[in-house]
């Protein structure tokens, strides 16, 4: 199985939130690896995730859990969320 969330098919890619919107993770679409070491770090279905920076093709800076982390684009469109309303 490619991805460690539950929800097949739903959601948008990190990338795609503005800076300071909010969303819960979904899935992590990716190989083993990737999924394994971005679960590692605490990217798991259920967690919030806030953009505090993003500067398009830059990396983006986001706050999870007591955390933040830069990652790059091409992480953060294999990182589907669910948008949070009224953030």
């Amino acid at each position: 199985m490619n991805s460690c969330g539950s929800i097949s098919g739903g959601g948008l890619p990190l990338a795609f939130l503005s800076e300071g919107e909010e969303g819960a993770i979904l899935e992590v679409r990716g190989g083993k690896g990737l999924v394994q070491r971005l679960s590692d770090m605490g990217f798991t279905p259920s967690t919030k995730v806030k953009v505090i920076r993003s500067h398009p093709p830059g990396p983006m800076l986001v706050q999870f859990r007591d955390s933040r982390i830069a990652l790059g684009r091409g992480i953060t469109m294999k990182i589907f969320v669910s948008r949070e309303e009224g953030r």
